[in-house]
């Protein structure tokens, strides 16, 4: 007896669906209350306004995974520009997979779409920040061709830092 593969969709998520609006907030909040998000889930505040603002930027692109039509996966991109190459680049912003998702190579075929993404919209390269002992993380993203960022290894690897405002 053949077991039967669950369907699996990668779609690039529009913000006026309410099925993928729900499950851009949905995937988020379950990152932001997971230890590798802060483990504080999302604001009510970024909750009912989170969907607007992304559909204002037309830099952002939000990608989903489904299994069986759930969400269960995904990618938040916000396009940038090299100075160095003097072209577009897309920064992955946020990756998550739900936790009951995990294993199943998931992050694997949303990167894809993301490459898929940033080729076809001339992009020089893809970045991305990942926590120091998100070792799981790691692995997934140098699997998909991921490195260290370093101009001169000389003066070593780049840092990514941060000073909140307001």
């Amino acid at each position: 007896m053949m077991l039967e593969q669950p369907s699996i969709e990668i779609i690039t998520a529009d913000l006026t669906i309410p099925h993928h609006a729900r499950a851009v907030i949905t995937l988020m909040d379950e990152y932001a209350r997971d230890p590798m998000g802060g483990g504080n889930g999302l604001s009510d505040h970024t909750k009912a306004n989170l969907i607007a603002e992304l559909a204002k930027r037309q830099a952002a692109h939000a990608i989903l995974a489904f299994v069986e039509d759930r969400p269960a996966g995904l990618v938040i991109c916000l396009e940038g520009f090299s100075t160095f190459a003097c072209q577009p680049l897309l920064n992955i912003h946020d990756v998550i997979i739900s936790l009951v998702y995990r294993g199943r190579g998931l992050s694997k075929l949303l990167l894809q779409k993301v490459e898929q993404i940033a080729i076809e919209r001339g992009c020089c390269k893809l970045t991305l920040e990942v926590l120091e002992h998100n070792y799981v993380a790691q692995k997934a993203y140098k699997s998909a061709g991921f490195n260290g960022f370093e101009l001169n290894p000389e003066m070593g690897k780049a840092l990514f830092w941060e000073k909140k405002l307001g």
